[in-house]
């Protein structure tokens, strides 16, 4: 996330807000077979990254970055298109 970061919280968002945004799309890649995920037919760690980003980014408009972990020392982040 970037931006300003609220004076009297003290924090850029919520958790719960972003949860609560991600929680769809998680139940939809969550135990499914993700080739059969529409958008998702080549399940690499790049296409999930970008397929997040897509459906997140409007739901949270100060989203700088999404990262997909295969394992310890594998992954990608995917910082958006706009």
């Amino acid at each position: 996330m970037n931006g300003e970061c609220d004076a009297k919280l003290g924090w850029l968002i919520d958790y719960a807000d972003i949860t609560k945004a991600f929680k769809p799309l998680w139940e939809k890649l969550d135990h499914h077979y993700l080739n059969e995920v529409p958008g998702l037919e080549n399940p690499t760690s790049e296409n999930i990254a970008v397929w997040i980003w897509k459906k997140l980014r409007p739901k949270l408009p100060l989203l700088t970055e999404v990262v997909v972990a295969e394992t310890c020392t594998a992954k990608c982040a995917y910082r958006g298109d706009d």
